[in-house]
């Protein structure tokens, strides 16, 4: 296993094709999900020699905390899905490596559920019910196990669309068909391990439906979404949460002010992975905007699209504080579980420390700007949609 994509090849032979194409899928036609590993694939670095780089300093904080590495396991939901009871041993590797795990609440196990099984608390992500105690209950869950950090997610207001999980009739419980039950039985040790799940529901939600039914608990989910809330919904969230409070799905400098504004520590420039709003620009190409905006105020992180050390870079040397992994993570997960989640953390740390020392960087946490000779596409550039660029030019050195 040299790379993320081989590890990516390898889940997608032992977690049946549903609940891969759950994870892989972009909203609607997918722009947006292309656009986060195109606009990522046409950064191009200044390479620099004249430097002594053979010690290399990787380890720096976000929100005050101690991390191996400037990288973070991103919130997602249904990570149960991809393995048996992977959120608990996603976030053992995690713990384990020196990074921080997030916990989604749409995760198959609950807040309590991984608490118990870990060594110390995680970062916990909450998206905003219409049950307002509700919400109230979950960050009070969070905070009584010890949650150093939430994480509020302000981008799904309404979830987007996702043709393939139309097509595939992935729901909880999944659609019985023909072809998922053959995809199912057709990966035994996948389906061996799911027997012994904790949970193979939302287990945040856990006694709010009566019947204990399954599809019906994935009915209170779904209805529980709020188009409603807005900046004053994130002061109130402000006001009860006593620890750190991250900030995700900001795409605009305006947004990103406001969540200022309102109290955030730190900003996660993020597009949901490609699953919510298709057309919105890819993180890449407005990162260091926001950056620009409110980096002097708070910590700004970046998700979508991460695959490899070097992407880990391009973001930093864009103004990003530290990458969060999403479906980089499940393709270790589905792979090879615990030992595949480390995998994929060891590869992100030792390719990052190559294209640091490349670069003449040996300090994460002092990373020029001006690593990045090209940067990504304009998205105000019509051209930039088709073309691949213009591209912008964010040197901030003189060329002699």
């Amino acid at each position: 296993m040299a790379s993320i994509e081989d590890l990516r090849k390898i889940a997608h032979a032992r977690v049946p094709k549903p609940f891969m194409d759950y994870m892989e899928a972009g909203s609607f036609a997918q722009l947006t999900l292309r656009d986060n590993r195109r606009d990522l694939d046409s950064i191009r670095f200044r390479e620099r020699v004249m430097f002594d780089v053979s010690n290399r300093k990787l380890e720096t904080t976000m929100l005050g905390e101690k991390v191996s590495i400037p990288v973070a396991i991103g919130p997602t939901g249904m990570c149960g899905a991809i393995w048996s009871n992977g959120e608990i041993l996603s976030c053992r590797a995690a713990h384990d490596f020196g990074v921080p795990f997030s916990l989604s609440t749409n995760a198959l196990l609950s807040i309590e559920d991984v608490r118990s099984s870990v060594d110390r608390p995680f970062w916990f992500q909450l998206y905003l019910e219409k049950d307002r105690g509700f919400s109230k209950e979950l960050i009070e869950r969070a905070d009584k196990a010890g949650c150093p950090v939430l994480i509020l997610t302000m981008d799904l207001h309404v979830e987007g669309t996702r043709y393939c999980d139309k097509h595939n009739g992935l729901g909880v419980p999944p659609k019985l068909t023909p072809a998922n039950i053959w995809s199912i039985v057709s990966h035994p040790p996948w389906a061996l391990a799911m027997l012994h799940s904790k949970r193979w529901s939302f287990g945040n939600y856990a006694g709010k439906v009566k019947s204990g039914n399954v599809a019906e608990m994935a009915e209170l989910v779904k209805s529980q979404l709020d188009s409603s809330f807005d900046v004053k919904t994130l002061e109130w969230v402000r006001s009860l949460w006593p620890g750190k409070l991250v900030v995700k799905g900001i795409l605009d400098v305006e947004d990103a002010k406001m969540a200022v504004k309102a109290g955030a520590d730190a900003i996660l420039v993020s597009n949901h992975g490609g699953r919510q709003l298709d057309g919105a620009p890819s993180t890449a190409s407005v990162i260091s905007s926001i950056v620009d905006a409110v980096g002097d105020k708070v910590e700004v992180y970046v998700d979508s699209g991460v695959r490899s050390g070097l992407d880990v870079l391009k973001f930093l040397g864009l103004g990003a504080r530290a990458c969060f992994i999403g479906r980089a993570y499940l393709y270790g997960l589905g792979a090879y579980q615990q030992l595949g989640v480390a995998k994929v953390l060891e590869i992100l740390k030792d390719e990052l420390s190559i294209a640091m020392a490349l670069t003449g960087v040996t300090d994460v946490a002092k990373m020029p700007r001006d690593i990045i000779l090209r940067g990504p596409p304009d998205p105000t550039t019509p051209s930039a949609a088709t073309s691949g660029g213009p591209y912008r030019d964010i040197r901030v050195y003189e060329e002699s």
